[in-house]
Formats: structure tokens, C-alpha cells, sequence
């Protein structure tokens, strides 16, 4: 049985000290937070080392992105072995703002997946059409060949710690939302093709959550969808009554 997960991805927002009083009223509010729902906040990489002590085992951290290299002279990066020395247990790969503001490709994607699995750092795999392949007709076979890329030099092991989310560029920071069939529909057809690739018990145990202006309102549709597994939440994670909102209706 698949757990639900929420993941709160704060992209490049708020000072230190408005960081450290989000963290502080999700923790003053976590007896809110369902057992059932895993919950994971992914704040900038430099804030990561000072919240480790902040967070309680109910809040997981995550990196937001990590080097394809283990060490080396690569100034500004951080490496998956990095975020594994502070018990970082999740790093977010291949974000859609990744691949098109910073130019990655599905290969360097996958390096990055398999540097985080070489390091025991969960990678949360993104992946989604840009609003013209959808228009196009082309979304299925788009979303196909970027998991693919992501997830074809695994081993079975390795792809039981990976976690997919589904990001339709479109939909994010637009205010538009994938309907729960659009939504359902590419969900069902990653997880088919993951069966195809692994086998089906590995198919039903991963994790592929939604990220499309996920917000309280919409947030319990979306997650009712059978293979919408939660969400990977951006703006709406910035305020802990939404975030909490969005937890609680992935119960």
C-alpha cells in the first residue's frame, strides 16, 4: 500500500528568519498532520544545515537539486553525498525550472537520479509537458520519454527508492490546474510504464505525486485520483495554513 506524501518545495523564497518561523508553525502544527500522510519540506540549500535540528521526524527535509558529480571543482554546487552528511533524506530532480531555465537534459537528469541513489538520498524525479506539447497532442509521449530517460539504468532496489511527480508546465504558477482526469490519465500511464519496466508490485509501490498549482481548494480532488499518490507543492507551501490544508486532504 502506497503512502501519501506531501512535499513542500520553496523554490528561491524567504529570508532566514521567515524560514525559520514557517518551520516553526508547521511544527507548532503537526498534531494536524495525518500519520498516514508523509511530509517533506525542500527549503534552499543554504537553510538546510540550520533546520536540521529544527524539524521533528513528522517533517522530512529535501534538497531542491544536487550536482550529476560527487565532489570536485564545481563552484556553487552541492552534491548528493553533501546533503547524505546532513541526513538529508530527499533531493528533487529535474525540476521543470531545471530543465528550462537551466538548460537540463533528460540525461543529466538521470545522472543526477542515479548520484542520489549512489548516495542514499531519495530522488523525487520530476517530469511534465510544456503547454505546446499539450496542445499538440504530444504530452503522453513527452512525460514517457523523460521517465524513461530517469529511470532506464536502475536496478529494481534502486527504483523502489525513487519518487516521480508529475509537473504539467502549464499549470505551474499560471493559476491553471490539470483536471483530476488529465491528472489521473498521465499518473496511470507512468505507473504502467514503470510495471513495464520493473514489474507491477514495484509499479503499485512508487510514489508519483501531482504538481500543478496544487492548493487547499483543489488539493483533495487531485488526491483522491487512484494513482495520484499527493503532491509537490511550491507557492502554496509557503504559508503553513495552506500547506497544512494540503496535508490534511491527502488523508
Amino acid at each position: 500500500m502506497r503512502k501519501k506524501m506531501v512535499a513542500g518545495n520553496w523554490k528561491m523564497n524567504l529570508l532566514w528568519d521567515e524560514a525559520k518561523s514557517l518551520v516553526q508553525s508547521l511544527e507548532e502544527n503537526k498534531e494536524q498532520m495525518p500519520q498516514s500522510v508523509s511530509v517533506l519540506i525542500a527549503p534552499p540549500a543554504i537553510y538546510l544545515s540550520g533546520m536540521e535540528n529544527m524539524t521533528s521526524s513528522q517533517i522530512a527535509l529535501s534538497g531542491q537539486n544536487c550536482s550529476d558529480h560527487q565532489s570536485g571543482a564545481f563552484t556553487g554546487e552541492v552534491s548528493a553525498e553533501m546533503l547524505k552528511s546532513l541526513n538529508i533524506e530527499f533531493c528533487i530532480v529535474g525540476h521543470s525550472e531545471r530543465r528550462s531555465l537551466f538548460g537540463e537534459s533528460d540525461e543529466l537528469v538521470a545522472d543526477k537520479t542515479k548520484a542520489c541513489l549512489d548516495a542514499g538520498v531519495k530522488p523525487i524525479v520530476c517530469f511534465g509537458e510544456q503547454l505546446e506539447d499539450r496542445k499538440a497532442g504530444n504530452h503522453f509521449s513527452v512525460v514517457k520519454s523523460q521517465v524513461s530517460a530517469a529511470i532506464e539504468q536502475l536496478s529494481d532496489e534502486q527504483m523502489k527508492q525513487v519518487v516521480l511527480a508529475y509537473e504539467p508546465v502549464w499549470a505551474i504558477g499560471t493559476g491553471e490546474t490539470a483536471t483530476e482526469e488529465q491528472a489521473q490519465e498521465i499518473h496511470a500511464a507512468v505507473r504502467e510504464l514503470v510495471a513495464g519496466k520493473f514489474d507491477q508490485s514495484i509499479a503499485d509501490s512508487t510514489i508519483i505525486l501531482y504538481g500543478g498549482s496544487v492548493k487547499p481548494a483543489n488539493a483533495k480532488s487531485l488526491f483522491s485520483c487512484n494513482d495520484v499518490d499527493g503532491g509537490l507543492i511550491g507557492g502554496a507551501s509557503l504559508k503553513a495554513d495552506d500547506f497544512l490544508a494540503i496535508i490534511k486532504a491527502a488523508e
